[in-house]
């Protein structure tokens, strides 16, 4: 496999590279989801009543209660990790005992109850697997559905999506064996069985999929023609799965498919492809021609077999010969003078003329001999 250096190396495949890198910063300790801020809320709301029935209704109370709620629900959705709890709760805290005491105690406590409860609780969709680490050790995987992780101590390092994906793949301006450069668009269907190995085995598995498949293809153009890539190309993409299969089998990933989109080739190439192609084509033509020749030039010779020492026979196809070019109007036919006589077309010139007069509404012609003779 040869590849030319500086090309291949920017456009979509590395802007998918950047989304992942954003994506797997973005991954914290747990999920807050639409479930999380409903029982932030809630906390917050069951606080204030029984602070309004202790110590009546205040504005500043409630202004309190749903400015903390709804801060803490925007900083744990954006920031979703155990240290923004910690820091976000511990202000809301201080903040609630410095401006309301001693009648904030209520408040307080259903801060401290919210900022635990609320991200404690996860859930799991359907095609789902969460990965949950316990001081940073393997603690088990949780399927979908309501679960419980305990604040600090637990981490849920990833939510394991195990459904079939489809992701695209190309190997840009790669050299085929042939020195031919091309442009080729893959697709592979791949799935996680083990969500266990494939995050605790590779430090971003959708990554590693993708690049090993661009190797694996570029691989295979490397050791194929262009004819081979165009012609064979169900073929390639089983190569390419099984090569896969072997790498991805480790780290508790499946490879179900591979299939080649596209293969672009440069544009001068694709003229002289055409041409050849065309002159194919004629040479193809021009020898079915001489073929369709040799094979007339045969049946000539063995019609001429049944010709030979038989002069009825010759004496009849040239009469049918010369009756189907006088057939057509306007058509002038010279024979030797021989064979005028041995075949008498005289009486056939003077049957040719009465037609020819008696289209014409004229009396007929009186036959002459075609063949005046000499004194």
């Amino acid at each position: 496999m040869i590849s030319i250096p500086g090309i291949g190396h920017g456009g979509p495949s590395s802007q998918r590279r950047l989304h992942r890198r954003i994506a797997s910063l973005r991954r914290g300790d747990f999920r807050f989801g639409p479930l999380n801020v409903f029982l932030m809320m809630g906390i917050f709301v069951a606080g204030l009543a029984i602070h309004v029935s202790v110590f009546g209704v205040t504005v500043e109370a409630v202004l309190y209660a749903l400015v903390s709620a709804m801060v803490l629900s925007v900083l744990m959705a954006l920031l979703p990790f155990w240290e923004t709890v910690i820091i976000a709760g511990a202000g809301d805290a201080l903040s609630l005992f410095v401006e309301m005491r001693p009648e904030g105690s209520i408040l307080l406590a259903t801060a401290v109850i919210a900022v635990i409860i609320a991200p404690s609780i996860q859930i799991a969709y359907q095609w789902e697997k969460a990965v949950i680490l316990r001081f940073g050790k393997f603690h088990g995987l949780k399927k979908s559905g309501l679960f419980l992780v305990f604040p600090v101590m637990d981490k849920v390092t990833q939510f394991v999506d195990q459904r079939v994906r489809v992701t695209d793949f190309s190997a840009e301006t790669t050299l085929t064996s042939d020195t031919v450069p091309v442009n080729v668009d893959a697709i592979a269907f791949w799935m996680v069985w083990d969500a266990q190995k494939a995050v605790l085995e590779v430090e971003d598995f959708a990554e590693a999929v993708v690049l090993s498949a661009q190797t694996a293809l570029r691989n295979a153009i490397g050791m194929n023609s262009l004819a081979v890539l165009l012609s064979e190309r169900e073929r390639l993409g089983h190569e390419i799965q099984r090569v896969l299969e072997d790498k991805t089998n480790g780290w508790g990933i499946t490879t179900q498919a591979v299939e080649i989109r596209d293969i672009v080739i440069p544009k001068g190439l694709e003229d002289a492809m055409s041409r050849q192609a065309q002159a194919e084509r004629e040479r193809q033509s021009r020898i079915i021609l001489g073929t369709a020749e040799a094979e007339i030039a045969e049946k000539f010779a063995k019609a001429s077999e049944h010709y030979q020492d038989n002069n009825v026979a010759l004496h009849l196809r040239a009469m049918n010969m010369v009756f189907e070019g006088l057939k057509q109007k306007g058509s002038m036919i010279i024979v030797p003078s021989t064979a005028v006589e041995t075949m008498g077309l005289g009486a056939l010139g003077g049957l040719t003329a009465f037609d020819r007069s008696g289209a014409a509404g004229q009396p007929p012609v009186e036959p002459t001999d075609p063949t005046p003779t000499e004194s």
